[in-house]
């Protein structure tokens, strides 16, 4: 009985009758050498090789990808150097008022306290025990506001209250300040990293860092900077590009990818801010449409207020900019590697389709976000005999339309921006059948040659 012999590759030949199986080994052997050679010379001739019906990513030739690093770094590298010889240059210097006003008159003292009894006579006192002070475990009576008692007080919480001497004589020591909340925001941010990091893994918990670090810009350097005198407008910009490049590389990586969302986070900036200055200036508005705007007034006599509107509308924007030109970078760069062998042209109209969802959900996210935190201001402003065009183009509610328009504008022209640098970087390298292979997403820094 003959041995059955296991299937050989798809081009091997069995031996037919009287064909002996040694001169068919042969055949097989140089129908190999000859395949093998073939693919040498391929790969010589296209940089790289294509073998079967393997698709996925395949380095590009060096002098490729090495154009596409030095277009990407001749671009972001002078907006780094001029961001960090602003920063330098802008950074304030000595002291600053911050910190510098005391919140309480002499006599005048903040303490923590636990309620330990709620009246149901309603507006009268509550009880509390002292936690801090030099009355510490003494249970005092303490005034509430009437807002406060509206909504129901629980025995246990802890409070802030104010101790003012002068009350002593009249037995009204102790006044109800506001609650204290640091246990409850303490949890949710730590079920907010958690969950970060549960779905996201590193690159969310990057992203959180690259948080972190935006928001220490904001309290190290654009706050210090705009009480110190420096021009808001010139913060905002400084410190609008040294929070992108910190979050969005921390988020996201150095790559080709990252860095073409970046160079379109900086368009849409650029915009906003031309935006902000022509509006600000064209529509006449103040920047006093708050009571904290009349505070600034006070401290800060020299400060134009215009251009800390500016300032606000520039920064205002940058999380849902930055969101978009990211979402549009990924997205020609999956549905290149779905279809490498798609043109430039198809990809980023593909990637347009999806650009296109953005630009119509941004259109009432920004209105939404701002309608939800201003819903008591435009209740009150509803009350008053006013038509609808005098209600939306006074003082503060004015400014919020232009805030999110501007920033709105910015983001719907970062969205094809982003997208056609994308499409344009996306290189494919075409061999001699046809096939392409996408341009993986590699860092920025220089290849090692192999």
């Amino acid at each position: 009985m003959g041995r059955h012999q296991a299937p050989g590759p798809a081009d091997a030949q069995v031996p037919g009758p009287g064909e002996p199986a040694g001169q068919a080994a042969g055949l097989d052997d140089a129908k190999e050498k000859a395949a093998a050679k073939e693919q040498a010379s391929a790969k010589q001739s296209t940089g790289h090789a294509h073998v079967g019906h393997s698709h996925g990513p395949v380095t590009l030739p060096p002098g490729e990808t090495k154009r596409v690093r030095l277009i990407l770094a001749s671009i972001v590298l002078p907006i780094l150097v001029v961001t960090l010889i602003g920063l330098i240059a802008l950074w304030p210097r000595g002291d600053t008022i911050a910190g510098s006003i005391p919140m309480t008159a002499p006599g005048v003292s903040f303490e923590t306290a636990r309620i330990v009894d709620v009246p149901l006579t309603p507006g009268a006192e509550i009880t509390a025990e002292l936690l801090t002070g030099e009355g510490e475990g003494i249970e005092v009576p303490v005034a509430v506001a009437p807002e406060v008692l509206l909504e129901p007080i629980k025995v246990g919480t802890k409070i802030k209250v104010m101790f003012s001497a002068a009350g002593l004589a009249d037995g009204s020591a102790f006044t109800f300040v506001e609650y204290v909340r640091d246990v409850p925001l303490l949890l949710l941010a730590a079920a907010y990293v958690a969950l970060v990091a549960v779905v996201a893994r590193w690159r969310g918990l990057a992203a959180v860092v690259g948080l972190a670090a935006a928001l220490g810009v904001i309290g190290l350097f654009v706050l210090p900077a705009l009480m110190s005198g420096t021009s808001p407008l010139l913060v905002a910009l400084v410190g609008s590009s040294a929070m992108m490049f910190v979050s969005v590389y921390l988020a996201h990586g150095i790559s080709i990818r990252t860095t073409t969302a970046l160079i379109g986070t900086f368009v849409g900036l650029a915009v906003t801010t031309v935006l902000a200055l022509w509006m600000a200036s064209s529509a006449n508005l103040l920047g006093t449409g708050s009571d904290e705007a009349f505070q600034l007034m006070g401290y800060f006599p020299e400060m134009s207020l215009r251009a800390l509107l500016v300032c606000g509308f520039v920064i205002a924007g940058l999380g849902a900019l930055n969101d978009v030109t990211i979402t549009q970078a990924s997205a020609v760069w999956e549905l290149h590697a779905s279809d490498p062998s798609a043109p430039r042209r198809q990809v980023f109209l593909r990637a347009m389709r999806i650009g296109r969802d953005h630009i119509a959900s941004t259109v009432y996210t920004l209105a939404f976000a701002y309608i939800g935190t201003a819903l008591p201001l435009l209740m009150v402003a509803s009350i008053y005999d006013r038509s609808p065009g005098e209600l939306l183009t006074a003082g503060v509610i004015a400014e919020e339309i232009v805030r999110t328009l501007v920033s709105s504008i910015g983001l719907v022209l970062a969205i094809p921006v982003t997208t056609a640098i994308a499409a344009l970087l996306v290189r494919t390298h075409r061999e001699r059948g046809g096939s392409a292979s996408p341009v993986p997403d590699a860092p920025i820094a220089p290849a090692v040659a192999t």
